[in-house]
C-alpha cells in the first residue's frame, strides 16, 4: 500500500506559498453590483484546467464561467460557488434550482477551519411516518406529496452573510443575464427533457416552459427562460424573506397543494401537505463537519441528515486497517459501510457518528473482508466503542438498491486566498417532481422520497414533521498540516459515495492522476447482492471479481464528478468529467505558466 506523501502527491505541497491571504483582510472587498461580470459567450468545454488564482469545476460551461467571472472581479469562493450554483438552476434545472436544497462544504483559509452548512429540504411539519406508505415510488415522484420545504435559498443567504463578499442580489446577476439571453441546449438537456416529457406535459406550467411546442428543445437551440431571469431579480431585491413566509412562498404552497394538471390527464396527482407556516420555520443551519484521518491527511464531510461522510469515512477507515486495498477490497468495504448507514444514520438524535468513524470499529469491521465476496446482505456492525475481535454477523434482511442515475449536482471553487468550496446542490431526481411554479420558471422538489416508504418500524430515515430525508451527497474537502489538498463530490444518488470514495482510492492508493481517477471506470456496492458497474468496469475486473464471488451488473454510467486540487507553489487543477454526463467545465482564472 502506498504511502501518503509518495509519488501520486508529488505534485501536491502545501508550502507558505499557497495561501494568499491578505493581511489586512478576513475575506476580498465587497464588489459593487455592476462589478460582476456576466459568463462570456459559449465555448467548448475543457474537463481540465491548471493555473493559478482560483479555479472552478461544474458540470456546465455557463455556471464555470459564472463562477470565475466572480473569481476575477475579486469575489471569494463562497461568492463565485452562489452565483454558479444559481447558474445551474438554469442550465441544469433538472438537477438545481432554488427550490431545492442542498450541503456546503467550506474550508476558511483565514481561519484555517472547515464549516458545513445543511441547506436540505425539510418535511413539512403534516407528515408523518406513514405519511409514503402504499405508494407507488413513481406515483409519489410525481407529485404534491413530494415536495421538501426548499432550502437552497435559505442556504445561499446564510453562506454569502457568514463567508461571502456579495449581496444575493449581486450573487444573481450572472443567473439572471444566462436565463435571459439564453443558452445552447446540448444533447444532455435534450435527453432530459425527452427522458421527462411523459410526465412534464401533464402539468400546463411543466410543458409550457420545457416542452414548447409539444416536443423538447432542439439540440443548438437557444433556450431562454425569462419567468426565471424576473424570479431572480425579485428574489434579489425582495430576499429570501418573499419565499419563507412572502408572496413567492404562497405560490409555492399553491402549486404544492393543487398542482396545475392539465385537462384529460389520466396521472394521479397527489396534492402535498406543505403549508406556509412550515416555510416560515425553515433554517439553513451550519453543523459540525465530519472528519477522520486517512493516510496522514485530514478527510472532512457533511455529517447527518447527509451520510455522505460518515459512510465515506468509514469505508477508508476500514480500508486503511487492511493490509492490501485493490477492487475487490473497496468494493467489500463500501459493503460494510453501506450497511451501518442504513441502521444508523438519519436525520435523529443520537447518530454514534464518534464511533462510525472511530479506528477500533473500523478494524472490528475490516477482520469481516476476506479473499472472497462475503454473504449478503453484509450485517451492520454494533459501534458501542467495546471492540475486539471479530463478532460473530447476524443475519440481515436483504435491501436492494436501484440503479440511480446523475441525479443532482455538484461544484468545487477555490480562490486565490486558498478558500474552497465543495457544493452539491439538488432537486432529488432529474426533473425534481415534475412541477413548475406557475410563471415562476422552476421546477418543484421531490426531496420527500429520500425518505423510506415504510412500514419500516426503528428505520431512522422514517418521514416525521419537520425532519430531513436522509442524503448521500458527500461534498469533500481533504486537508494537509490544515491546507487543502482536494476538494471533490458527485451526483448519483447513493452512487455518489462510492464515487467519491473510488476518486479518492485511485488517487491516492492506485497512484493515478486526478484527472485520471475521476474518468477511470467506476462500480458502486451499496449492500446488495448485485454490483453495479460501469462496462469498462466489467471488462477490466469482472473476470477476477467474479472469480472471488461477486456478481456484477451493467449501471452504463455513474455519477458525474467535479474536483480541485492543489499543486505546487499555489498552483490549481481544476477537473470535471471528460464525458460522463456529456462532460464537465473546468477552469482556472489564470493559466499563465
Amino acid at each position: 500500500m502506498i504511502s501518503r506523501r509518495i509519488t501520486p502527491l508529488a505534485g501536491i505541497l502545501v508550502g507558505s506559498s499557497l495561501l494568499l491571504v491578505q493581511p489586512a483582510l478576513a475575506s476580498p472587498p465587497a464588489l459593487s453590483p455592476s462589478a460582476v461580470s456576466p459568463p462570456v459567450s459559449q465555448a467548448e468545454k475543457k474537463p481540465v484546467a491548471e493555473g493559478s488564482g482560483g479555479a472552478v469545476s461544474t458540470v456546465d460551461l455557463d455556471a464555470s464561467k459564472a463562477a470565475l467571472g466572480v473569481l476575477r472581479e475579486g469575489g471569494n469562493a463562497m461568492d463565485a460557488a452562489v452565483a454558479a450554483a444559481a447558474t445551474l438552476g438554469v442550465t441544469e434545472p433538472y438537477s438545481a434550482g432554488l427550490a431545492g436544497g442542498g450541503f456546503i462544504v467550506y474550508y476558511d483559509a483565514r481561519r484555517k477551519k472547515v464549516h458545513t452548512i445543511d441547506g436540505r429540504e425539510a418535511a413539512p411539519k403534516a407528515m408523518g411516518p406513514a405519511s409514503l406508505e402504499g405508494i407507488p415510488f413513481d406515483d409519489a415522484v410525481t407529485s404534491g406529496l413530494s415536495a421538501g420545504v426548499p432550502g437552497s435559498v435559505a442556504q445561499w443567504e446564510l453562506a454569502l452573510r457568514r463567508f461571502g463578499t456579495l449581496s444575493l442580489r449581486q450573487a444573481l446577476k450572472p443567473a439572471i443575464d444566462v436565463a435571459t439571453k439564453g443558452f445552447r441546449v446540448d444533447q444532455t438537456f435534450y435527453d432530459q427533457t425527452a427522458a421527462n416529457a411523459a410526465r412534464f406535459k401533464d402539468f400546463t406550467s411543466t410543458a409550457k416552459l420545457y416542452l414548447p411546442g409539444g416536443a423538447p428543445p432542439p439540440v443548438g437551440s437557444t433556450f431562454r427562460n425569462p419567468e426565471l431571469a424576473d424570479t431572480y431579480r425579485r428574489l434579489g431585491r425582495l430576499g429570501g424573506e418573499w419565499l419563507y413566509g412572502g408572496a413567492l412562498g404562497v405560490e409555492v404552497v399553491a402549486t404544492v397543494k393543487k398542482p396545475p394538471v392539465t385537462p384529460g390527464s389520466t396521472r394521479n396527482v397527489r396534492p402535498g401537505l406543505m403549508e406556509l407556516a412550515d416555510l416560515k420555520a425553515y433554517r439553513a443551519l451550519e453543523r459540525p463537519p465530519t472528519k477522520m484521518t486517512y493516510k496522514g491527511m485530514d478527510v472532512y464531510g457533511m455529517a447527518p441528515p447527509s451520510s455522505g461522510g460518515s459512510t465515506v469515512g468509514e469505508a477508508l477507515n476500514i480500508l486503511e486497517a487492511l493490509p492490501k486495498v485493490g477492487e475487490h477490497e473497496y468494493l467489500e468495504a463500501s459493503r460494510l459501510a453501506f450497511a451501518d448507514r442504513g441502521k444508523y444514520v438519519g436525520d435523529i438524535p443520537g447518530v454514534p457518528l464518534k464511533e462510525l468513524l472511530s479506528d477500533g470499529f473500523a478494524k472490528e469491521r475490516a477482520c469481516l473482508i476476506g479473499e472472497r465476496a462475503m454473504p449478503h446482505p453484509a450485517a451492520p456492525g454494533d459501534p458501542d466503542g467495546m471492540y475486539g475481535p471479530c463478532p460473530a454477523a447476524p443475519s440481515a434482511e436483504a435491501t436492494e438498491a436501484a440503479k440511480e442515475g446523475p441525479e443532482t449536482t455538484h461544484l468545487v471553487v477555490a480562490d486565490r486566498w486558498g478558500n474552497v468550496v465543495a457544493y452539491n446542490i439538488t432537486i432529488e431526481s432529474t426533473g425534481g417532481n415534475g412541477i413548475v411554479v406557475p410563471g415562476r420558471g422552476f421546477l418543484l422538489n421531490n426531496e420527500l422520497t429520500d425518505f423510506t416508504f415504510g412500514p419500516a418500524p426503528g428505520d431512522p430515515n422514517l418521514p416525521g414533521p419537520g425532519k430531513r430525508p436522509r442524503s448521500s451527497m458527500a461534498p469533500t474537502i481533504v486537508l494537509d498540516d490544515d491546507r487543502p489538498l482536494l476538494a471533490l463530490g458527485s451526483p448519483g444518488g447513493s452512487t455518489i459515495i462510492t464515487t467519491v470514495l473510488q476518486i479518492l482510492l485511485n488517487r491516492w492508493n492506485l497512484g493515478m492522476s486526478l484527472p485520471e481517477a475521476l474518468a477511470a471506470p467506476r462500480a458502486t456496492q451499496r449492500n446488495t447482492a448485485q454490483t453495479q458497474a460501469e462496462q469498462a468496469f466489467i471488462d477490466r475486473y469482472g473476470a477476477e471479481l467474479t472469480r472471488r464471488g461477486h456478481s456484477l451488473v451493467l449501471n452504463p454510467e455513474i455519477g458525474a464528478a467535479t474536483a480541485v486540487e492543489f499543486l505546487r507553489h499555489g498552483r490549481l487543477q481544476a477537473v470535471a468529467e471528460p464525458t460522463r454526463r456529456g462532460g464537465g467545465s473546468a477552469l482556472v482564472v489564470s493559466e499563465r505558466r
